[in-house]
């Protein structure tokens, strides 16, 4: 099985590597990636193809026969940079419009059917959860809900045990939202550390989580305010253990990503709201919302069909032409034996 762990950290909304294994090459520097590229940037560290080239100079061709185990991409709504002390590298990034891993994850289920890949998918502000291959075993009880996840907070191991909560209140519902977001983390680490074998198998797996804690919280309370401040101090070192994490679960063969969007550009296709404005739960069985599933060796195929019903359409043509001028006595060999057979007769 192969994992990708991205985390994402720099001044600006930015990308920031995490965590990756040798042979997944990323060269430092300050080239700008645009975030509706980060689905084939994903991609390609999996070792997969893209449609369109990726000319980005901060990830370098890697080994052929060689894939990370596991993909971990985390976005975090409501800052622009995280104090990651630990990274691979940093990139700006540019045009934040709101993206998703559905093509990579149609990818890894095509690609590897028959050997169920684990593949989640979670945002934990708007209930919504996709789930493929074994990750519906092994993430089965992950809390969902906001009221699932408050539930947890109350049980044993919750993160509220360990974290210094400071100017953070267990009461305030932006604040509980945050710490639901922290739970979530803890508790998938928790999971995958109860189920090694995922990370000995031969197929790639892939998680996508979306955080927007820090984006409440900002609103109600300010970037100015305490609040703020200590839980984005929370935030950057819950997700640097969890990098390290899942980054060792996966015997260092995984990248980590990490993208800090402090504010998503309009987007064309997909409204979102805050789930505090909203007291009715909703949990869709899948985020999609696709009208038919593409196959990328479409042209290909269409062009085969097309060139091949012309072929025969001038093949017919060209043969009726020819039996319609032919002359019977000359060119065809049954008329010729009959008239030789006449004649001796």
């Amino acid at each position: 099985m192969a994992v990708l762990i991205f985390v994402t950290g720099v001044h600006g909304d930015s990308l920031t590597v995490l965590q990756s294994p040798e042979f997944v090459s990323f060269q430092k520097g300050d080239w700008p990636v645009s975030g509706e590229k980060i689905p084939d940037l994903v991609a390609l560290t999996m070792g997969f193809s893209v449609q369109e080239d990726l000319s980005w100079p901060g990830l370098q061709a890697g080994p052929l026969f060689q894939r990370p185990r596991a993909n971990v991409l985390v976005v975090v709504r409501g800052v622009d940079s995280l104090a990651l002390p630990q990274s691979v590298a940093s990139y700006p990034l540019e045009n934040p419009v709101p993206f998703n891993l559905d093509s990579v994850a149609e990818t890894v289920h095509s690609l590897f059917a028959e050997d169920t890949p684990v593949v989640l998918q979670l945002a934990p502000s708007e209930e919504r959860l996709y789930m493929l291959g074994k990750a519906n075993a092994v993430f089965e009880d992950l809390p969902v809900t906001l009221q699932q996840i408050r539930a947890r907070l109350s049980q044993d191991g919750s993160v509220l045990a360990s974290l210094p909560l400071n100017s953070l209140s267990r009461n305030a519902e932006a604040d509980l939202l945050f710490l639901s977001e922290v739970q979530v983390l803890h508790d998938i680490t928790a999971l995958l550390q109860r189920h090694r074998h995922l990370a000995k198998d031969h197929s790639p797996d892939l998680y996508s989580l979306e955080l927007s804690g820090l984006e409440e919280l900002s609103r109600l309370y300010g970037q100015d305010s305490p609040q703020y401040r200590d839980a984005t101090a929370i935030l950057a070192s819950v997700l640097q253990k969890f990098g390290e994490d899942v980054y060792g679960l996966y015997g260092n063969s995984a990248v980590v990503e990490v993208v800090t969007v402090k504010t998503f550009e309009a987007p064309l296709t997909r409204k979102s709201r805050s789930i505090l404005e909203s007291k009715q739960i909703s949990n869709p069985g899948s985020p999609y919302n696709l009208a038919y599933k593409y196959n990328f060796h479409y042209a290909v195929v269409f062009n085969i069909v097309l060139w091949l019903m012309i072929a025969l359409a001038l093949a017919v043509i060209v043969v009726g032409y020819n039996l319609w001028n032919m002359d019977p006595g000359y060119d065809s060999i049954i008329y010729r034996m009959t008239n030789q057979k006449i004649r001796m007769d």
